[in-house]
């Protein structure tokens, strides 16, 4: 069932890009939810209230689908969380503007695209193609993982996991787009710090996992030095291991002036992981090892 879930969803998540499937529009109405409960200032107090924050709904999808008895019901809700959890339209919009951009040829329009998506995802600085590597893994194969393994309220639990991590620091009133509606989040630095070295523990091993299916699809020889090396590191932060293994696992030998040549082989090569996990995971379904 969990790969028929998939497929559905992976299908699906491209062309099902209204404000109704977006998992922003949901994270926006629990947002209000609590703020009508006149809960919102503690929440972000402590650690421990935003892990209640983001079990809350886990815990709640947990149950709700344990009381479902009928596998095909099961399956359709499962799927549909799923799709909810998927992707991000901005995201591949921001991608799309970015290399319109570059063939108009308007270098610095293609810059405040990369500067914007940083802001918007509120990551430290990287060049615009290791960013789509690290935004792939975390919108798609990360949570194909947590999917294939925890069922849907895994994939829940770090979808919501990251969206907090990538909350900002400082109260920021935003635009009235779709993935961010009119909201002020307040929150503290210790919170989010803390929320962001959770994600860290959560990505250690499955930024690893994902990284050695970058070399398989790439260059093996010339990135297995540097994914031997990351394995055991435990102090390099998850995206450095997964951006420096994905950049030995694909050839550069490209115009330095072409601001669209790396972000697009880069993009190729995430594609071409995420193909070879879905067919690992199809391959232990088969055999039985998953469901």
């Amino acid at each position: 069932m969990s790969l028929i879930s998939l497929l559905i969803a992976l299908a699906a998540e491209r062309y099902l890009s209204s404000s109704v499937w977006q998992f922003n529009s949901f994270y926006n109405g629990y947002i209000n939810l609590i703020k009508q409960m006149n809960i919102i200032d503690p929440l972000w107090k402590t650690p421990f209230s935003a892990l209640v924050f983001i079990a809350v709904p886990v815990v709640g999808s947990y149950f709700f689908l344990g009381l479902v008895e009928d596998s095909f019901l099961h399956m359709i809700f499962s799927t549909l969380i799923l799709i909810v959890c998927f992707g991000c339209v901005k995201t591949r919009e921001r991608y799309k503007q970015y290399l319109m951009s570059a063939l108009r040829g308007e270098a610095t329009t293609c810059e405040l695209h990369h500067t914007q998506l940083l802001q918007d995802k509120n990551i430290e600085q990287m060049g615009f193609g290791q960013l789509l590597v690290w935004l792939n893994y975390r919108y798609f194969i990360a949570i194909m993982f947590f999917f294939v393994l925890f069922g849907a309220p895994g994939a829940l639990f770090y979808r919501l996991l990251t969206r907090v991590a990538e909350t900002k620091l400082i109260e920021t009133r935003a635009s009235a787009d779709v993935e961010q509606q009119d909201e002020v989040e307040q929150v503290n630095e210790n919170v989010i710090e803390q929320t962001r070295l959770w994600l860290s523990w959560v990505d250690w091993i499955p930024v690893r996992v994902v990284a050695f299916g970058y070399m398989l699809v790439g260059h093996f020889s010339k990135a297995m030095p540097v994914w031997l090396e990351s394995v055991f590191e435990f102090s390099k932060v998850p995206h450095q291991v997964l951006i420096d293994v994905a950049e030995k696992s694909e050839d550069f030998m490209v115009d330095n002036e072409d601001c669209t040549a790396e972000p697009c082989l880069l993009v190729q090569l995430a594609k071409r992981t995420l193909l070879l996990w879905l067919s690992v995971i199809a391959v232990l379904v088969i055999m039985g090892f998953l469901q």
